[in-house]
Order: structure tokens, then sequence, then C-alpha cells
């Protein structure tokens, strides 16, 4: 049984991700890393960047172009109809309302999610305009933590907490560093985001060691969760397969790609497994914490991704003065 559901749920985002239609896309004028500022370039990312200073409407139309952020860009774009698909068939399946307290998180899920990943997607498409517009997509890094949220949502202060350091480090680590990236710029990205993620599926990852698959078809996803986010802290961090064929990864097979596709993945699994416990566990829950303490939990989420959004607003104030002296 289980094994259907999951046939049914990985074969239709797989051939989105894998098969999209890549190469039916026109080729953008585009030029090579040296003709385009240092902040726009990526490491072992020789060509397929687009000129800047370009009309916004030529950012928009790249959409359909192909270009060195092409697949960042589509992976993410795709993934959102998948995931309001299989959101909309489990609500409907169990019947869920939001009059129902219970039921809210999972609203709060699909929200967090399109937030991070159409977050995502503006960065990619947009922000070749300009250093400015480039800065301006701070507001990417608050899907980070927004999209964090929503599975740690009984460790309040914690997950809050880390859920902020990790918009804020990721902050400070674009306004700080400069191409070439030093090591330090992927340390300030990633330890607030691994500790914040440490806490929030530690209960997860105790359930997965301490109880039989077989009594709860949860724990299949969520350990498929895990590995796809453990593989794409790989990818994101280590910047591969690019590292070993400088230039041959240019429009497809990136590092970034393919953590973009491992870390949808990682959502979609995530829904799976999140209505598989609600549909077990949502009276015990109720029963241990109070509809009101739930209310609380959901109220964590709109606090948290103000925050997030004020951090990045400030960094971004900060950077606009540094271009503005710059300019000067």
């Amino acid at each position: 049984m289980f094994l259907a559901g999951f046939v049914r749920f990985l074969i239709p985002s797989s051939v989105l991700f894998y098969f999209l239609p890549f190469s039916l896309l026109p080729p953008s004028p585009t030029v090579t890393a040296s003709q385009v500022p240092s902040l726009f370039r990526e490491p072992y990312i020789l060509s397929g960047y687009r000129p800047v200073q370009q009309d916004w409407r030529c950012y928009l139309l790249s959409l359909f172009r192909k270009h060195n952020e092409s697949l960042n860009v589509w992976t993410h774009l795709l993934a959102g109809p998948v995931l309001l698909l299989r959101w909309w068939a489990n609500v409907d399946t169990l019947g869920c309302t939001l009059d129902d307290v219970t039921s809210l998180p999972l609203l709060l899920f699909l929200v967090s999610s399109l937030t991070y990943l159409y977050l995502s997607v503006a960065a990619h498409l947009l922000q070749s305009h300009s250093e400015r517009a480039h800065y301006f997509f701070f507001l990417d890094y608050v899907g980070v933590p927004a999209w964090r949220e929503r599975i740690g949502v009984i460790f309040l202060p914690g997950a809050a907490f880390f859920g902020w350091l990790s918009c804020t480090g990721c902050c400070y680590a674009k306004f700080r560093y400069r191409w070439p990236y030093p090591p330090q710029r992927k340390v300030c990205q990633l330890i607030p985001t691994g500790l914040a993620y440490v806490l929030d599926i530690s209960p997860v990852a105790h359930r997965l060691l301490t109880v039989s698959w077989s009594q709860e078809p949860s724990l299949p996803f969520h350990a498929l969760q895990i590995a796809c986010f453990l593989l794409s802290a790989l990818f994101f961090s280590c910047s591969i397969p690019e590292r070993f064929f400088p230039g041959n990864c240019d429009f497809a097979g990136q590092g970034h790609q393919i953590f973009h596709v491992l870390l949808s993945l990682c959502t979609l699994s995530q829904l799976e497994a999140l209505f598989q416990d609600y549909a077990r566990w949502r009276d015990t829950v109720v029963e241990l914490f109070g509809e009101r303490q739930l209310w609380w939990a959901c109220v964590s989420f709109p606090v948290l991704f103000v925050c997030c959004i004020l951090t990045a607003l400030i960094a971004m104030r900060h950077m606009s003065k540094a271009l503005q002296s710059k300019d000067e």
C-alpha cells in the first residue's frame, strides 16, 4: 500500500523535474563570466550569463529562453503546481476544513512552501538586472525559515530563533563576502540553517530510530525527506559536479540545479508525511496540547515571517547605501 502511494507521488514529480523541455527553449543572448560584474559570477560556471542593465521585460521573457539560470527557475516553478495538486488531493481525501484549528498547519505548510519556491523563482529570474536587483532578492532568503517553520511548530522559541538566524546568516553572507567567495560564506549560510534543521527534525529522527516503519506509513516519507535534504545540502555547499567539469555544466547539470530538484522532492515527501501523520495523530495532538496551544503555534509563523522580512529589508538598506557610496 505504501509502495503504491509512494510511486504515485514520486513518478509525476520526477517526470516534471527530469524531463523538463529544456532543449526546446530558444537560446537567449548570453555572455561569458568575464563580461558580467563579479557579483553575478558563479564558481565554475563560465558562460550562459544574461547581460546586466537590460530592460526588465528581457529578464521576464528569459523565462522561455535558455541561459544558465533556466533550470534553476523551472525546477521550482513546476514544483509549485505539483505541490498544490498533492495538497488539494490530500485535503479533499481527509475532509479537512479551515474552521478546524488542527487543519491550519496544513495551510501554513502550503503557504510556506509556495513562499520559498516562488521567491526562489523570482530571484533566479530577475536578479541579473543590476546589483540593486541582485541584493533586493535578499527576500529569497525569507523563504528559507518560512519553509522550515512548518515542521517546527511545537518547538516555538528554538525553531523561531534558528529560523530567523538562518535568514540572517544568509543575508550577512551575501552582504559581507565578494567573489571569489571564501569558505566562510558557505559557513554563514549552512550552520544556522543546519542548526534549525537539526532541532526541527529531531523528533522525526527519534521516531525513525525507535518505531517500526510498518506501524507508521509516514516514516518512509520522512526518511526520504531527510535523505533529500542532506543530499541537497551537499550539492549546495560543494559546487559539484561543475567543480570537476568547469564550463560543461553551464546550462544543465549544475549542483544548484540538482539542489533545487532535491529540495523540491524533499518538500513533496514532507507533504505526504505530514498528511499521513495528520490522519493518524490529529486527535492525539489535540488531546495533548489543546486547541489553544495549536493556535499559538500557528501565530508563530507570521511572526517569524515578519521578522525575516524586516531583517532582509535592513540588509538591503545597508547594501543600497554601500552601492550609493560606490557610485559616488
